[in-house]
């Protein structure tokens, strides 16, 4: 399988494209690439590329764009509210999510979230939260990146959500309303969003107040599920039953 760079400006087939920094490290470093192996790309706009490495220099790798790829990224955009979990959860989340086709994380703070960082803290997370998405996003082969933004306080998260996002709650509290039922009920729907609870979960009025902004609340299951899990089960839910792992 050809290895996967992100480049920050457009490419085109036919042009040359040129590996630098840290892309030009990996390939030179890590993967040591040699003249005539094939690689792909991905621009700045999320178009994604073959290329062909066809000089290799001290600093840089320069490549030959071939033929554009199909694009693996979901036609409907999700994004993740997540509750700041404890430890290092959130890398594994960000990770992983990032694999399934996430188009946007935002970390948010609760009233049970336990992390409260300072401001300076928080940007070092964040730094390496969206280190983590470019790794993700480049070993399952996506053209675009996932931002992972936050620390948000939910009241702020909610209040900027696009009037169109259906915005999903899973809550342990709910009893009638599934997910698929309201998947089902959304045919045609192009943005949606997934607002996951910390360790101890969403309060009544937090799940109140997100649906003031139109939030459904929904049930995974008679099983608990861990914060860490609860938004992967259902990102991978909502890809499934929207056609995006066929």
């Amino acid at each position: 399988m050809a290895h996967h760079f992100f480049l920050p400006v457009p490419v085109f087939p036919g042009e040359t494209a040129v590996l630098e920094g840290e892309n030009a490290h990996h390939a030179l470093r890590v993967l040591r690439l040699r003249v005539g192996e094939t690689i792909s790309l991905a621009d700045s706009r999320g178009q994604g590329y073959q290329a062909e490495v066809v000089a290799i220099h001290k600093d840089r790798v320069v490549a030959a764009v071939k033929a554009p790829l199909e694009s693996p990224e979901p036609r409907v955009k999700v994004t993740l509210y997540q509750a700041w979990p404890k430890g290092d959860k959130m890398d594994l989340i960000v990770e992983k999510c990032t694999e399934l086709g996430v188009a946007r994380i935002v970390v948010i703070n609760t009233e049970r979230s336990i992390p409260r960082p300072d401001r300076e803290a928080c940007a070092r997370r964040q730094e390496r939260w969206q280190q983590k998405a470019r790794a993700a996003a480049s070993q399952s082969r996506r053209h675009l990146i996932p931002a992972v933004e936050g620390p948000l306080e939910l009241s702020e998260a909610l209040a900027g959500l696009d009037q169109d996002t259906l915005l999903l709650v899973p809550w342990e509290e709910e009893r009638s309303c599934n997910l698929k039922s309201v998947l089902e009920a959304s045919p045609g729907v192009q943005e949606l969003a997934v607002l996951i609870g910390p360790e101890g979960g969403l309060t009544r009025a937090e799940v109140d107040l997100a649906r003031k902004f139109g939030g459904r609340s929904v049930t995974l299951g008679p099983r608990i599920l861990r914060t860490e899990t609860a938004g992967l089960v259902c990102l991978a839910a909502i890809m499934y039953a929207l056609g995006e792992l066929s």
